[in-house]
């Protein structure tokens, strides 16, 4: 969101910036759809943790959709005053959403751990802007006590919960873990973030 300056009120772009992020979950070979549907709605970068470039095919994104990776954090900084990857795309997202968020990374942002661009972001991240995140795993994962805790924890910040579904997963179990579905995440996301900015209020409800 901008500022007026003579007003110093806020006012949304006419598409707003969505960033979205891909952790390691077998999840993120549907990073390309959700992108796509992102799309339809505002201008949309990506983020992908070196798990996730196992599962998501960077040839099949949209052409207008950047993915950033670890290696554009490291080698787009050279000296003081250069511009630092991860503090750029907080300033230019309006919202972000981590999709798939593994078992790993949400244990990262609920400790703090920022070694990597993904987890930098977050850890720099404005929380008067949403953030939301649809978790998958395994179930056994899903209902370990750390991740309830981890889950709490994020939820204080004001972090958005796209809860996990219930199916067959990829592992071969069936029951809760599975990512929620690129539509429902996207129309979720998307009423969600309008309500809010129509009210005033750019935070949704916390986990």
């Amino acid at each position: 969101m901008e500022s007026t300056p003579e007003t110093g009120t806020q006012v949304l772009p006419a598409r707003p910036r969505i960033l979205l992020a891909a952790s390691g979950s077998v999840a993120a070979i549907k990073f390309e759809n959700l992108c796509r549907s992102f799309m339809e709605w505002g201008e949309v970068r990506a983020v992908a943790t070196k798990s996730a470039l196992h599962f998501v095919d960077k040839s099949s994104l949209p052409s207008s959709v950047i993915l950033y990776t670890d290696d554009d954090e490291w080698s787009g900084w050279k000296k003081i005053g250069d511009e630092v990857l991860h503090i750029e795309l907080r300033k230019w997202a309006d919202v972000l959403v981590i999709a798939p968020l593994s078992a790993n990374t949400l244990a990262k942002v609920a400790g703090g751990l920022c070694d990597n661009l993904l987890t930098c972001i977050v850890r720099a991240w404005d929380y008067s802007k949403p953030l939301y995140v649809a978790p998958a795993m395994n179930t056994f994962m899903l209902n370990n006590p750390f991740t309830k805790r981890h889950l709490h924890t994020i939820g204080e910040l004001g972090v958005s919960l796209l809860p996990p579904i219930t199916k067959k997963l990829a592992c071969g179990d069936y029951g809760n873990g599975a990512m929620a579905e690129p539509s429902v995440i996207y129309n979720t996301v998307r009423l969600s973030f309008n309500e809010s900015s129509a009210s005033g209020n750019s935070k949704d409800q916390s986990i």
